[in-house]
């Protein structure tokens, strides 16, 4: 089928064409024949790469475009909401706006009224709804991607509820649910009540293999020898660069991601070209613009040499930068750990997992990785319009270990998708925003809504009613919903914790905290914020244990918490405590490489843990106004702004100029610019003269003081009064 049969406008079907479309794929060619155009709900279940994003393009422009209908695409992950918010900006030249969405949960976004598609993550969807954003009930189409990872214990609730709320209310919205190749899609396409679009087909075939004794055995019967006396996974990767192929190297943690690249790194310069090096340093001084610390320039000498490492401890910015340079054919191989997997598009000729084993915190042991994930990888291989076939490799010591690699992963099906509703911390959540929503609510209407689950149709309204009752039982417990006769009410505390998208055990911890700490008492609000479930955790090395024991027992006196009873609380304490000092030392203005050394944590941890805390310090600092602990509100406020901008408090002030961050903001103080008013006095010769303060700064800061932009800055501490919150 060619994009001019399609029932679009011909508007839409000449910037697809544009967009070097002309055939469909057959899984799009499917979607299009079982009704994708005329409203009916799907589920996708194809291989990556085999068109899913055009599938829903196609939805999206149909009910944008023509129907006048909004467009909410939701995503698993933020990396992946920016890349498709990227892509999809291209349909404004149609007219229609296209909105991003990511962050600040306690808002109902407004401003989206005014957009045609937005993109958003899933638990964004979900507080905009928790919120009763007006404009959620112009939505005529919901696109679900990686739908499969609703079988994800942290992710997959969300995603669920938020579906099953829009059954309830018996709303005409359709659903298109993407998915990978997963075993019971007919599953999730009858819960659904939806049409199944199956495929195993690729625009590029894959060949899935394992190397053993210096040959890859593949799935369809070929062998390949490997000539070479490196190590295995440095002949594959040069094995295929020598072919003009790129590669993508799956390592279990960090730490092997990073030797695994330096060790790649070693044998590649000896085969780049002039023009390759020429390049590459551009990448490499582009990288460490964004990531001017000792990670980012082990990174960037690495990408000199022709290889990179991949993973969340790494900036929002390096990795975008690495990502498009490994998609422009620039970095020839990157080395990833798997959560790139999930996330964006990064396909290359050769995908190697060098190890299938995983260390799991809660069982203390490595573990198999599941099925699925080991074919998310795999399908990374295979370079559209460049490779006729894609290879992925997995490697093995001995004869058993290939017998059990070939059966149990390459010759293996993808595991069946299982809801994970039932975990408690999953249902107090989604059981107390139902309850909220609607101020108060019938158990049968709450059953009734409970029972559109994905949960329910695999085990049945009575087997999640039963879990419900004890998550329902905590809930009256702790003061966040009444209990009438047939009728559950929220508490003004209740639809508190639910529009703050926080875990009620998260604000049962900041409430035991408001009523014992002393005002003010810093480490008391970190190490408390630290202990909640919505705050990641520092990982504890085996010899870091005793000394951030020793400083919580020093502070035990005042840190609201019981003290530990076996070695198992006392990990668990160490590693609150580490995170605490993290964002100590953040707000103390330790530099940026000293907390990466510390605390063995990239900047993108260092990102993740501040952001979620300076998220929970405003949660404390909601809760306290709605519990009357009036007089945390300040020294909660204050703390809050310290750990946004990982500041002192005599830095408050100029922090809040565009562009003067923490490093300059010090220099600034340094050379006596110790408010607003010296910076306003000051000429711009005058601010020249600070270090790091260049001339288009100096008239940066000059152009916002004379603009009078300063007074809708955040109220600084030292003008906070209590009637600015009471």
């Amino acid at each position: 089928m060619k994009i001019d049969e399609l029932d679009l406008h011909h508007k839409i079907k000449q910037i697809l064409k544009e967009k070097g479309y002309s055939t469909l794929y057959p899984p799009q060619e499917e979607a299009v024949k079982k009704g994708l155009l005329k409203g009916r709900n799907l589920v996708v279940s194809a291989p990556t790469a085999s068109g899913k994003t055009l599938i829903a393009e196609l939805a999206m422009l149909k009910k944008a475009y023509e129907e006048r209908g909004k467009v909410l695409y939701l995503t698993p992950l933020r990396a992946l909401a920016y890349e498709k918010y990227d892509e999809f900006k291209l349909y404004e030249r149609l007219g229609l706006k296209v909105g991003l969405t990511t962050g600040d949960y306690d808002s109902s976004d407004p401003w989206l009224s005014e957009y045609d598609i937005i993109v958003t993550t899933n638990e964004k969807a979900d507080s905009l709804v928790r919120h009763r954003a007006p404009w959620l009930k112009d939505i005529k189409l919901v696109v679900a991607d990686e739908i499969h990872l609703i079988s994800n214990v942290d992710r997959g609730p969300t995603l669920e509820m938020f579906i099953a709320r829009l059954f309830s209310e018996d709303r005409d919205i359709q659903i298109l649910a993407l998915s990978a190749t997963i075993k019971n899609a007919g599953d999730i396409a009858s819960w659904l009540n939806g049409t199944l679009v199956k495929s195993n087909w690729r625009p590029v075939p894959l060949k899935e293999g394992v190397f053993y004794d210096k040959v890859i055995y593949f799935n369809d019967g070929s062998v390949k020898d490997i000539h070479g006396r490196e190590p295995p996974v440095v002949s594959l990767t040069l094995d295929t660069l020598k072919e003009g192929g790129q590669v993508l190297i799956f390592s279990n943690t960090r730490l092997n991601a990073m030797a695994t690249a330096k060790r790649i790194e070693y044998f590649m310069r000896e085969i780049l070209s002039r023009s390759d090096k020429r390049d590459l340093r551009e990448i490499s001084k582009n990288v460490l613009s964004v990531e001017p610390n000792r990670i980012g320039k082990m990174l960037a000498r690495l990408i000199e040499g022709g290889a990179a490492f991949h993973h969340a401890g790494l900036s929002y910015g390096a990795r975008r930068i690495l990502e498009k340079a490994f998609r422009e054919n620039i970095v020839k191989v990157i080395v990833a750990t798997p959560t790139l997997a999930a996330g964006v598009n990064l396909p290359a000729r050769r995908v190697i997992i060098s190890s299938y084993r995983r260390y799991n915190v809660e069982l203390g042991y490595y573990d198999l990785i599941p099925v699925l994930e080991y074919k998310q990888m795999a399908g990374r291989a295979g370079r559209p319009k460049y490779d006729k076939y894609g290879e992925s490799v997995l490697i093995a010591k001995t004869m058993d270990e290939f017998d059990m690699l070939m059966n149990e992963y390459v010759k293996a099906e993808p595991e069946a998708i299982v809801s994970k509703l039932s975990v408690e911390k999953a249902l107090r959540s989604h059981i107390l925003a139902t309850v909220a929503m609607n101020v108060s609510i019938s158990k049968a209407k709450l059953a009734d809504i409970f029972s559109h689950t994905f949960f329910s149709y695999q085990f049945g309204i009575n087997n999640i009613m039963l879990n419900m009752k004890r998550s329902l039982t905590f809930l009256i417990e702790h003061d966040m919903v009444l209990s009438e006769d047939s009728i559950l009410k929220a508490t003004p505390l209740g639809i508190r914790v639910s529009q703050l998208y926080i875990d009620p055990y998260s604000a049962v911890i900041i409430r035991d905290m408001l009523k014992s700490v002393n005002p003010g008492d810093i480490i008391s609000y970190l190490f408390s914020i630290s202990q909640t479930p919505d705050m990641p955790k520092l990982y504890v090395r085996r010899g870091e244990r005793e000394k951030y024991l020793k400083f919580f027992y020093s502070h035990a006196d005042r840190i609201n918490v019981a003290l530990p009873q076996d070695e198992y609380d006392e990990y668990i304490i160490a590693s609150f405590m580490k995170t605490s000092l993290l964002i100590m030392d953040w707000i103390n203005e330790l530099p940026e490489d000293a907390i990466i050394e510390k605390y063995n944590v990239g900047s993108g941890d260092i990102y993740n843990i501040t952001q979620s805390a300076e998220w929970l310090l405003y949660a404390s600092l909601e809760l306290s106004k709605t519990l009357g602990y009036i007089e945390h509100i300040i020294p909660l406020s204050t703390l809050r702004t310290r750990v946004k901008y990982g500041v002192k408090e005599e830095l408050l002030e100029l922090v809040k100029i565009p562009g003067i961050g923490r490093v300059r903001a010090r220099m600034l103080y340094r050379y006596g610019f110790k408010t607003l008013d010296d910076l306003r006095k000051a000429s711009l010769n005058d601010l020249r003269s600070v270090p790091l303060i260049g001339p288009e700064i100096a008239k940066s800061i000059k152009n916002f003081l004379e603009g009078g932009k300063e007074e809708n800055l955040l109220t600084l501490p030292d003008r906070i009064t209590l009637d600015t919150y009471l």
